[in-house]
């Protein structure tokens, strides 16, 4: 070899990159802080859904002596035609209610959010229902449908209208509806707006180029872009409306008779009447409908981008 050879330089080796920690180590410190709010939940939500779940199997009525009943309670609870009552008028009157929030509260979206004037202002206009307290918006509309709307009725010469629509048994679901899209709509809103003002715009310029009509634009661009949208409206809102309860007890309280009563209105009424273990039974499954209704939210929102 030469002395003008240079030397070759050993092969670097090939064995296995070092490891890195995949997960950072968690400070102690942010337990401790962690530490109160576990303390203040566990005390305040956990404890009390656990005692109330043990006290459903025995016949206890809030206080004094009680003694184990085993299943008595949830047996009795399918055959009770109250509490089946207020199941079916809760189911019935949310799904009847997250249709109209949704339709309304998407076409409102769309027209706030194209190009019109004062969008910002309209926008903070259909806002503020929202920051209303339920129970006073629903002795508002109380008065509203049992002497205005009577009144304009009467003077139209339109009979239905003439009687108020809370003391008709097969109408006052009808006005619980429009009084909790009126306060709902608002949240909804907000979301849709956000979802719209996701898509980019070149998609429109481009379907305005290949001639696509605003009504191919809506079905074919729009609702397939926000359907994340929709989905986690639709489940939200029917998750909240379940536990309706503020609105129709400032409407109707449950009448006329039985035929507006929810299930929280059962649950709180039966814990007031003295049956605080048939009705925790009730609150018990009332859980597990909710819990079933978060996890299919949870299967059909997993993997879309809309947050």
């Amino acid at each position: 070899m030469s002395a003008t050879t240079p030397a070759i330089a050993p092969a670097p080796e090939t064995g296995p990159p070092p490891r890195r920690r995949d997960r950072r180590r968690v400070e102690p410190i942010y337990y401790l802080f962690l530490l109160p709010t576990v303390i203040l939940f566990t005390l305040a939500i956990t404890l009390p859904g656990v005692m109330g779940i043990f006290f459903s199997f025995t016949d206890s009525i809030g206080i004094g002596e009680w003694s184990f009943h085993g299943l008595t309670n949830y047996l009795a609870l399918f055959s009770d035609p109250a509490v089946i009552q207020s199941y079916l008028f809760t189911f019935g009157f949310s799904i009847a209610t997250v249709i109209v929030v949704n339709v309304i509260a998407f076409l409102l979206a769309i027209g706030l959010t194209s190009r019109i004037r004062m969008k910002t202002a309209l926008r903070t206009v259909f806002v503020i229902p929202m920051v209303i307290s339920g129970i006073v918006i629903a002795y508002v509309f109380n008065f509203l449908f049992s002497n205005s709307l009577p009144a304009a009725g009467a003077a139209m010469g339109v009979p239905w209208l003439s009687t108020s629509l809370l003391a008709n048994p097969d109408l006052a679901w009808v006005a619980i509806v429009i009084v909790t899209a009126w306060q709902s709509i608002p949240g909804t809103l907000l979301i849709y707006i956000a979802g719209l003002l996701s898509v980019p715009g070149e998609v429109y310029e481009a379907a305005d180029i290949d001639g696509a009509s605003k009504t191919q634009q809506l079905t074919r661009i729009t609702i397939p872009l926000v359907a994340g949208y929709v989905v986690i409206n639709v489940i939200l809102g029917f998750k909240g409306f379940l536990n309706a309860y503020d609105i129709i007890v400032g409407l109707t309280n449950g009448g006329p008779g039985t035929a507006t009563r929810s299930v929280a209105m059962t649950i709180i009424a039966g814990f007031n009447g003295g049956d605080y273990a048939y009705q925790m039974a009730n609150a018990t499954i009332f859980f597990i409908v909710a819990v079933l209704i978060s996890l299919l939210q949870l299967s059909l929102t997993r993997g879309r981008s809309a947050f």
